[in-house]
């Protein structure tokens, strides 16, 4: 599959007579767009507010957030299953709105929700605070359950990122990228000197509000299977849960996720990149050792010499975690992990719930339970007395003088396990 992504750099958004871009500026026509998300009858109330780099505004509490997007070229559009039909994506052209977000925002759906500062010291934890963001804040109909809320919300983001991506389809991209993937067959015979990487991607699946999609399916109803690296960044792959923000993979990660693009980098320099497995992460002893056993034996079938493996979230997940990896290396195959840790506040607590002397090698993307206080922000967008409530704050959070007091949990992003975060480590 060849993929093309023609990047159009957007630098400032503002309300505008009609969605367009221009010069670099994404327009959107508010009434227009509130209009479209209002046809969903489960929203009692839909408003758009624009977020900026540097202005002093506190988004809280943030569901999801998703870079806006468009097929050009190819089969299928974009977030198939979802807002599109449920066509194969990741071949042909795709443009994307680079430097835009649309964050979802709004009445808490589960208590693992976080938030985004745009300015201040909270903002050099959060990726997102580097984006022109365009906030939808969706107010249920009060007798909508909450599973129901959230699936009101999702599709609210999902719709008004494909809304806002149509604005760049005539777009003359500022750069394009080239992904392209053989088929397996080919693809195994290529680089014959090189070691043969493959990427196991676990996927929140853990039960209501802990869902993910695969083409429109939750991830909980699948077995391990093959995906093409560019299905991924075309929308194959969306967020639809409410685990805790730091870790959380939003839209927008699985759409940019820099483990597959730092494979590509590598890819025919000093590894040969196969391919993709995606597995789910389960409630039960049984589901996690079924998972975990079609993982390794995946592995093994397509002749990996070392795999990479990510997780999403943490706890109850580790277990899948470990499981994948032990599996794997039984198999004489060499694992390396990407996870954060939850260290406690004083970082000398056992990192992960779950630990094997065969899973040697691993990436730490930090400690989420590491604390900050940050200032009061000039404007909030939501509720801050949601910081109270989501995971990594607490009773009490809210300071006298209006700053937060946190653990970096509560951020949007901070320690991403995909690693498309602003955490860094230093040597002494």
């Amino acid at each position: 599959m060849r993929l093309e992504l023609g990047r159009i750099k957007i630098k400032d958004v503002q309300f505008g007579e009609k969605t367009a871009v221009k010069q670099g500026t994404l327009h959107i026509n508010r009434d227009e767009l509130i209009s479209l998300l209002m046809e969903d009858g489960r929203l009692a109330k839909v408003e758009i507010e624009l977020a900026r780099p540097g202005e002093s505004i506190r988004i809280i509490p943030v569901k999801d957030v998703i870079e806006p997007r468009v097929k050009v070229k190819g089969s299928g559009s974009i977030f198939p299953g979802m807002v599109g039909k449920v066509d194969t994506v990741g071949e042909g052209r795709t443009h994307v709105l680079d430097g835009a977000c649309v964050v979802t925002a709004g009445k808490i759906v589960g208590f693992q929700e976080g938030f985004i500062d745009m300015a201040g010291p909270g903002a050099e934890y959060t990726p997102f605070s580097k984006k022109n963001n365009v906030v939808v804040i969706c107010q249920p109909k009060g007798d909508l359950a909450k599973h129901e809320h959230e699936a009101a919300v999702r599709m609210a983001g999902l719709k008004a990122a494909a809304y806002l991506g149509e604005a760049g389809k005539d777009i003359e991209p500022d750069e394009v990228e080239v992904y392209e993937t053989p088929t397996l067959k080919e693809g195994l015979n290529m680089f014959p000197g090189l070691p043969r990487v493959a990427y196991v991607y676990m996927l929140q699946s853990q039960g209501l509000l802990h869902d993910t999609y695969v083409y429109g399916v939750d991830a909980k109803k699948i077995i391990p299977t093959f995906i093409y690296p560019t299905e991924v960044m075309d929308g194959a792959i969306v967020s639809g849960n409410c685990v805790s923000a730091c870790d959380k993979n939003t839209t927008f990660h699985h759409l940019n996720n820099p483990i597959i693009r730092d494979l590509y980098e590598r890819h025919g320099r000093d590894i040969n990149f196969i391919g993709i497995i995606i597995t789910n992460e389960n409630v039960t002893l049984a589901d996690k050792q079924r998972s975990s056993n079609y993982t390794a034996k995946l592995v093994e079938l397509i002749g990996a010499d070392g795999v990479i493996i990510s997780e999403e979230g943490f706890g109850n997940p580790d277990t899948d975690l470990i499981m994948n990896c032990t599996k794997i290396e039984d198999k004489g195959i060499k694992t390396v992990i990407v996870a954060d840790e939850y260290a406690g506040r004083d970082g000398m607590s056992q990192s992960l719930a779950d630990a094997d002397p065969r899973a040697d090698a691993m990436v730490t993307v930090g400690n989420a339970n590491e604390v900050v206080t940050l200032p009061k922000m000039d404007r909030v967008i939501g509720d801050i007395e949601a910081v109270e409530v989501i995971a990594g704050g607490f009773s009490g959070s809210i300071n006298e003088d209006g700053s937060i007091t946190v653990e970096i949990q509560a951020i949007t992003g901070s320690t991403n396990e995909l690693g498309y975060s602003l955490l860094t480590a230093k040597g002494f």
